[in-house]
């Protein structure tokens, strides 16, 4: 570099910040390549995430495994008591007179899935809007009233899909339901719409043990993990709807093509499916079993222990029309001191459901669909007529009637059943007591710590309240000495 001459400050100082802008492009001139490789490795690192953010699942593998062979449907005990399948069973419709309106329907196929990649599809052929009774001021009906779930569940599960940890579900109203929890993760979907649900039970892959929702060919959910407690089981497709009806397409051709190769439940793989059908009667006759005891006698733990151990009997009763009321969206009832088991109190506001008209439609309908019953009627099974009454409901030509005495000294098996049930009742109120108390404590320590808090913001606001009083009243006093001065030197 030239020797500086003397030159004034301010161009001397002009001919440094050239200087430095000289040397600075020419150091951006050597970094170029450098930048340049730089962006071309970020641009190869992004590639790969481009890919990720696409569709994970690819075409399905030739396969040359032995196709199942049953023809998937709906057995009449894997249905609740106001599903009518028709069309050979491809269409599902449901009852809608005397309440029935407000309770959800549920079917579960019997052709199940322990392994590969299959889906079934759905389409909601017709919604209905049946007339409805006006309701009181603060009572509501379940909402809302056209609704549809659909996904999977293990066998001899609950009915109504979604109120048990035992199957999961994609709803109309765009949620997925697992384990109880229920979020946000789709599309909404109603009518004229072909639904795949796609289940992925493949060993291994990026959707492994994932269930995901696809609408007319195209992808409207991102792949929803199985709960850990369905992996590795064979689970069933199920529906749940209400006032809808809907056509379910198990294939073996897709009514609507993914955007990748995948075959329905009925092209599977015999080795990937289970075929679950429902028993048939020795004889041919289906059995109406109706317990005749004492009422307040245990009547109704016996029917249900009989029905853990029988669950292909379906139970007739009112408490099991209340059950279901609360399943389907109704909020329990204030008790007026009349409920009972035989006869529980409904009280739901709802004029339709609390005269129990859907009783009446059940039983008109529960002879027409053969199946085996059990008729949990305390009174109305010890009154001779009124047994007499029930059993022209069911034909001697298809039902076998048998009268059930469940009376005298009780079964040792049964006696440890109730001291099982005893014990766990005790177990569950000590339970509550304790998350109880828990919550108590948990609550007053909060509470404790919420005042101290309080307590530590009003000391510190005191503080700054007393020292702000005191600068001011320093500054005023300053202020005056001042003008005292002042005045003695004027």
């Amino acid at each position: 570099m030239a020797p500086k001459k003397n030159l004034p400050a301010a161009e001397e100082k002009k001919e440094e910040q050239a200087e430095d802008t000289k040397k600075r492009k020419a150091e951006e001139k050597k970094d170029e390549p450098a930048k340049k490789e730089a962006k071309k490795e970020e641009s190869k690192k992004e590639e790969p995430k481009e890919e990720e953010a696409g569709e994970k699942e690819k075409d399905a593998p030739a396969d040359r495994r032995g196709l199942v062979k049953e023809t998937a449907g709906f057995e009449a005990d894997s249905v609740t008591l106001n599903v009518v399948p028709t069309l050979g069973g491809k269409v599902l419709m449901a009852l809608s007179d005397g309440g029935m309106q407000y309770l959800i329907a549920g079917a579960r196929a019997n052709l199940g899935m322990k392994g590969g990649r299959y889906m079934f599809e759905v389409k909601i052929v017709e919604a209905l809007n049946p007339s409805e009774a006006t309701v009181p001021a603060g009572r509501r009906v379940p909402m809302p009233r056209q609704l549809v779930r659909l996904g999977f569940s293990l066998a001899k599960s609950e009915l109504i899909l979604g109120e048990s940890p035992e199957g999961v579900c994609f709803d109309s109203e765009g949620h997925f339901t697992a384990d109880g929890k229920k979020s946000a993760v789709s599309q909404r979907f109603t009518r004229d719409q072909v639904l795949a649900v796609l289940l992925n039970l493949e060993k291994s892959g990026p959707n492994s043990n994932t269930i995901s929702l696809f609408r007319d060919g195209e992808r409207i959910s991102e792949p929803q993990p199985l709960p850990e407690g369905l992996r590795g089981k064979t689970l069933f497709p199920h529906v749940a709807f209400r006032n809808v009806s809907v056509q379910v397409h198990f294939g073996p051709q897709p009514l609507s093509a993914l955007p990748f190769n995948c075959r329905t439940l009925q092209g599977a793989a015999a080795d990937d499916v289970v075929y679950a059908p429902s028993p048939a009667p020795k004889d041919g006759k289906y059995e109406v079993l109706m317990p005749v005891a004492f009422p307040d006698e245990g009547t109704f733990d016996w029917i249900d222990s009989f029905l853990a151990k029988n669950p292909h009997y379906v139970e007739l009763s009112d408490r099991k029309i209340y059950e279901w009321a609360l399943k389907s969206g109704f909020w329990k009832a204030n008790k007026t001191g009349k409920d009972s088991n035989d006869r529980p109190e409904f009280n739901f506001g709802v004029p339709s459901m609390d005269d129990v008209s859907a009783r009446r439609v059940i039983n008109s309908i529960a002879g027409v669909v053969p199946r085996h019953y059990l008729v949990a009627e305390v009174k109305g099974n010890l009154i001779s007529s009124e047994r007499a009454e029930t059993l022209k409901r069911f034909s001697p030509t298809h039902y076998k009637r048998v009268a059930h005495v469940v009376m005298g000294e009780p079964s040792s098996e049964y006696k440890a059943m109730q001291h099982e049930k005893m014990l766990k009742d005790k177990q569950d109120k000590l339970d509550v007591e304790f998350k109880a108390k828990k919550a108590e404590k948990e609550r007053k320590k909060q509470m404790e710590l919420r005042q101290k808090q309080l307590m530590d913001m009003r000391k510190k606001a005191e503080e700054s309240r007393k020292k702000a009083a005191e600068e001011a009243k320093k500054k005023a006093e300053e202020a005056k000495k001042k003008a005292e001065e002042a005045k003695k030197k004027a």
